[in-house]
């Protein structure tokens, strides 16, 4: 998995640092760290355009339109750990991608990571709702961006295991 990044503040919580920038399936790292429990509740999906800066990142044009899926990710806490939010370009949707668009409070990291290993380019950044990486990846010819902000609730859990330990 090719991964380049970029960090615009070093000062990360160090229990965040290998959650962002951990290779492979969020989806089975979040299951483990909370004992087999996982669930994704959408909260919204619509159609708008690319982001001049997520456009340039997929090499796209910058009026392309684009299928955004968001969605808390929960772990055993009441509270939600991540809000995820998939940026699929139309070209991409309507290839092999479209199955995203049916997946509902399926995790997009089941069919993502079944039996591939996509090409992934990941920059990390401090968002108003917390840290987060954004990961371009290539999937069977697809491009697409997927971004994960670590909410307060994930930063307490792994406060909490750090001590209990």
């Amino acid at each position: 998995m090719k991964q380049s990044c970029a960090i615009r503040d070093h000062k990360f919580p160090p229990e965040l640092k290998t959650w962002l920038f951990a290779q492979g399936s969020l989806t089975q790292q979040l299951t483990d760290a909370a004992g087999g429990i996982f669930k994704v509740q959408p909260i919204q999906e619509h159609y708008q355009r690319m982001t001049l800066l997520d456009s340039q990142w997929m090499s796209m044009p910058h009026q392309h339109t684009s299928w955004v899926r968001e969605s808390y990710l929960y772990g055993c806490d009441a509270q939600p750990w991540v809000k995820a939010k998939s940026i699929f370009p139309i070209l991409s949707i309507h290839s092999k991608a479209r199955l995203f668009k049916h997946i509902r409070t399926k995790p997009i990291g089941k069919f993502l990571f079944q039996r591939t290993n996509p090409l992934c380019e990941r920059r990390v950044l401090k968002l108003a709702e917390g840290w987060t990486r954004q990961s371009c990846y290539t999937w069977h010819g697809c491009k697409f961006i997927v971004q994960e902000t670590f909410l307060p609730a994930f930063e307490q859990f792994l406060q909490q295991q750090h001590i209990s330990k």
